[in-house]
């Protein structure tokens, strides 16, 4: 469906307003059953969403309905597409919004994406990996894409933006002399290819698969200090990334209002997160948002207290939000005591679950042990089995970070974090 006649066919609806983000991606496949290529293959696809708005004359409420246009599809196809987004978004019932305009939104130099590239250096890195006799590579997908997307509505934003979104997905082998086996999966998201980082990862991986095999059970500690020092700390930052949420405030769903800490008697460290517009490497540093608003950097919370909220349009204006937009990167700044300060005494430091969880909106944490390594303080036992549980509202009084860093796709985060009390059973 070409854009220009799809404009046209809204035109002749005259709904309320209009929005499209149409994704052009372009991208490489490969498949390996451990170094060996199985399959590789080139795509070209095309997504395009389309929002439609319907109001009444009073402007008191709006609507909206939204589906996908197929580049396949005929003219009479999405005039009835389009009329019946029109019956769908008159049955909503929403306080009334705007969509963004353009208010002289800077335009960037499109760059194309070396996609060639981008898969020889995910190739080549992988070749290149160190494997032992007990633990290699099982098998792995690289996919490297260009993305061109293009945000237009109809209030004048017609913005398009280039970027890469790269994805390695790996199973690690590990085995014992016994005879059993053990996998490891990891999913490793970017924007293109980080040798460094990928052979850091995989190698704690294997390191993780060999130790799984001579596992005990974990004995039940009750109350007792709790390490994270993998992916699952997103999960902890990801929690006050979406208390700050504009949408989460407006339903209820987050107690955070500004100027106010999120808990009182915090004794550990706070968090001060910071909205950015671009991390070395992300898969969505992007300079607009979907909707066609400047992403600026600016304060998140400091210390603890919520400064701004981030989020779409609609709850921003609902909130009376100025400036506000959809935030994709994040950084929280470290603490101030090194990793292994931070690994003193008894401790569990769990590096891999089954599953880990914190409620966006009740902060309670959940998760399955399948790897930890249990610190008494002199000695230290490999375990696996039973479950971490708690309050984040309750357990960030006494957390505290690393002031090493490290970053996850779209967030820069402290590398290690300390409880120093939740429940191990």
């Amino acid at each position: 469906m070409n854009l220009e006649l799809l404009k046209k066919l809204l035109a002749e609806a005259s709904p309320a307003a209009w929005e499209i983000v149409d994704e052009k991606i372009r991208g490489w496949e490969f498949y390996f059953i451990r170094h060996k290529l199985d399959q590789a293959r080139s795509k070209e696809v095309e997504n395009l969403l389309l929002k439609l708005y319907m109001a009444p004359e009073s402007k008191e409420t709006i609507g909206m309905a939204s589906c996908l246009i197929l580049p396949t599809e005929s003219e009479v196809e999405v005039r009835q597409k389009i009329e019946d987004l029109k019956k769908r978004a008159l049955l909503v019932q929403n306080p009334y919004y705007t969509l963004r305009s353009d208010d002289g939104i800077p335009k960037e130099d499109l760059k194309m994406v070396a996609v060639d590239a981008i898969s020889d250096t995910f190739i080549r890195t992988m070749t290149d990996l160190e494997e032992t006799e007990t633990e290699d590579i099982n098998s792995y997908e690289i996919f490297a894409n260009e993305v061109h997307r293009h945000v237009l509505n109809s209030e004048g934003v017609d913005i398009t933006e280039i970027y890469p979104d790269s994805m390695l997905e790996v199973v690690v082998n590990a085995r014992s002399d016994d005879g059993h086996e053990i996998e490891i999966y990891r999913n490793l998201t970017s924007g293109t290819a980080n040798p460094e980082a990928i052979k850091k990862e995989i190698a704690k991986a294997m390191t993780f698969g060999r130790d799984k095999l001579r596992a005990v059970k974990t004995p039940s500690l009750g109350q007792y200090p709790v390490i994270l020092s993998t992916s699952a700390v997103t999960s902890v930052f990801n929690y006050f990334f979406s208390q700050v949420d504009a949408s989460m405030k407006y339903r209820g769903l987050s107690a955070a209002e500004l100027g106010k800490p999120l808990t009182e008697g915090v004794a550990g460290d706070k968090v001060t997160m910071l909205a950015v517009r671009k991390l070395p490497n992300s898969s969505r540093n992007f300079g607009t948002d979907s909707e066609g608003a400047i992403i600026r950097e600016r304060m998140l919370i400091r210390d603890n207290v919520p400064e701004s909220f981030h989020g779409t349009r609609q709850y921003s204006e609902y909130l009376g939000l100025g400036e506000s937009s959809i935030v994709y990167n994040y950084a929280v700044k470290p603490g101030n005591k090194p990793a292994c300060e931070l690994r003193q005494g008894a401790y569990i430091e769990v590096v891999e679950f089954s599953d880990f969880q914190v409620d966006s909106m009740t902060g309670d944490i959940a998760g399955e042990i399948r790897l930890g390594y249990l610190h008494d303080g002199e000695n230290v036992t490999i375990v696996s089995g039973s479950s971490v549980s708690g309050n984040l509202r309750e357990a960030m009084k006494h957390m505290t970070f690393s002031r090493e860093a490290v970053q996850y796709d779209t967030c820069l985060v402290p590398e290690v974090v300390r409880f120093e009390s939740l429940t191990i059973s």
